[in-house]
């Protein structure tokens, strides 16, 4: 308990209550991320879905959605993301951040409107456009503004709040769709679809509580607004560019959807539906695989400013590699309830690798890898870039089942090699500081090894501190020591004298 305690105590001291507030609204707002997500990845799984919005198999004797619709379903919302990623950039950067958060509210209520009144296929891909267009101008907002407010010392266990509230948003709307699933009609997939609005309005009664720093031309504005927020933790403006910086931030993007992150997360249910696994419901597997996810970014949360970004992304890729494979030499056509059992596992282990690795740490690079003058632009740029490589990976998916571990593998493998050799680490960095890195060239593991020297020498000199004031301790018993003698030999002559007298 004293180790939690001070562990505990050891983040806290570097928040005051709106800087609290402000973080804990911006993550509540990323909450309905995962939330949506997986309400419409788990209910295409759901019987009724499949009835309104499939057709009749005669041959399975079934109602199915077929993989062309599949394909659309999951991978047209990806042109919604896009537009509203560049959208949501360009905006926040000029209206502010608070303006934007209330729009992106409003945006989300309609959207919530449009879904659950689907009667038509046509609609529901035009609700789930709409809904990943608000997906789209969060990103380009929340980690961006997390980044400004947070202390350095505490930056990554701020930004990484953002992926924590996606995977326990997926895992509260898991165990709602696992509720609904028994109920008869349009009300399995209706209900979950009806709870998008509440995190909306959450956010725009709460919003203007926030303090704006993107003030231009009020300088003395932005600066109250950074006292309230940041309690003394200050840096200075950031100057200089690199191309460099906008190359890492832009492959780290296109490399997290190579590794198999759409799949997880827009087919997941299905796919275990689709092994025909007996005794094996597809939403108690969702809800354990979530579960597993969660506690996987948690960890993440725990360790990313004490070990670093670096080795999370190289720990968190190689269990993907290693999972992945295995996943692609078990996936054989004719699967036996052994080899099945062996797919259940490996998806469940990689979804653990993702979401303590690659999957949180990459949105922290993305927030503090850029320039300030350039993060907004850079930001969208990587995001777009990233996006449409998801777009492509995921209409890909339906079409390569049986080679989709081979396939991922290999894009995992290609990601953890380029985080080894050019992503540099920025670990217990300030923002100028990492500018900086840039700016003098200093190569990958050199910075690795200086991050972890400043570590070692701010520990040597908490010591050398603590046996200074030992020193002072033990010289300051010594002499009281000999104060108390030289009282004491005062009052023996003093005793004599008398005496004498």
């Amino acid at each position: 308990m004293a180790g939690l305690k001070g562990l505990t105590r050891q983040y806290t001291r570097f928040f005051n209550k709106t800087l609290f507030f402000s973080i804990a609204l911006l993550s509540v707002s990323q909450f309905n991320f995962g939330f949506d997500l997986t309400a419409f990845t788990t209910t295409q799984a759901m019987d009724s879905f499949e009835r309104q919005f499939g057709e009749y198999n005669a041959e399975e004797n079934a109602w199915v959605l077929g993989d062309d619709f599949l394909a659309l379903l999951n991978g047209l919302p990806f042109l919604g993301f896009f537009f509203g990623l560049q959208f949501g950039s360009w905006a926040s950067s000029r209206w502010g951040r608070r303006h934007l958060m209330f729009s992106i509210s409003v945006c989300g209520i309609i959207t919530a409107i449009v879904t659950v009144t689907s009667c038509s296929r046509g609609q529901i891909l035009a609700g789930r456009i709409l809904n990943y267009y608000y997906a789209g101008l969060e990103l380009a907002v929340v980690p961006v503004f997390q980044s400004e407010i947070a202390p350095k010392q505490v930056r990554g266990l701020v930004v990484e709040s953002f992926s924590f509230m996606h995977y326990f948003g997926g895992l509260i709307m898991s165990l709602i769709c696992l509720g609904t699933s028994n109920l008869e009609g349009n009300k399995q997939w209706q209900i979950p679809f009806g709870l998008f609005c509440l995190v909306p309005l959450v956010i725009a009664t709460g919003v203007y509580m926030m303090p704006e720093l993107l003030m231009k031309g009020r300088e003395e504005d932005a600066m109250i607004a950074l006292i309230k927020l940041r309690a003394g933790c200050f840096t200075k403006e950031e100057k200089g560019t690199n191309w460099r910086r906008t190359w890492i931030t832009c492959c780290v993007n296109i490399l997290l959807q190579l590794t198999g992150n759409t799949f997880a997360s827009r087919y997941g249910t299905i796919y275990v539906k689709s092994l025909k696994f007996r005794g094996i419901n597809p939403f108690h597997m969702t809800i354990i695989n979530q579960l597993v996810e969660v506690m996987g970014v948690v960890s993440s949360m725990c360790l990313i400013d004490r070990w670093g970004r670096r080795p999370m992304l190289l720990c968190g890729g190689a269990i993907q590699i290693v999972m992945l494979l295995a996943m692609g030499f078990l996936d054989v056509p004719e699967t036996t309830p052994g080899l099945q059992q062996g797919i259940l596992a490996t998806f469940t282990i990689f979804g653990a690798g993702l979401s303590s690795g690659w999957s949180p740490v990459v949105h922290i690079l993305t927030s503090e890898i850029p320039t300030s003058r350039l993060r907004d632009m850079t930001n969208r740029t990587a995001a777009g870039l990233g996006l449409c490589v998801g777009l492509a990976t995921t209409f890909m998916t339906p079409y390569i089942k049986t080679k989709m571990g081979f396939v991922f593998g290999s894009g995992a493998i290609a990601a953890t090699v380029f985080a080894y050799f050019y992503v540099p680490e920025c670990k217990g960095r300030t923002l100028e500081e990492i500018d900086q890195l840039f700016i003098n060239k200093v190569s990958i593991l050199s910075s690795y090894s200086i991050c972890n020297s400043n570590g070692n020498k701010n520990s040597d000199n908490k010591k050398n501190d603590n046996k200074k004031n030992d020193n002072k301790k033990n010289d300051n018993k010594k002499n009281n020591n000999k104060n108390s003698d030289n009282k004491k030999n005062d009052n023996s002559s003093s005793n004599e004298l008398s005496h004498r007298h």
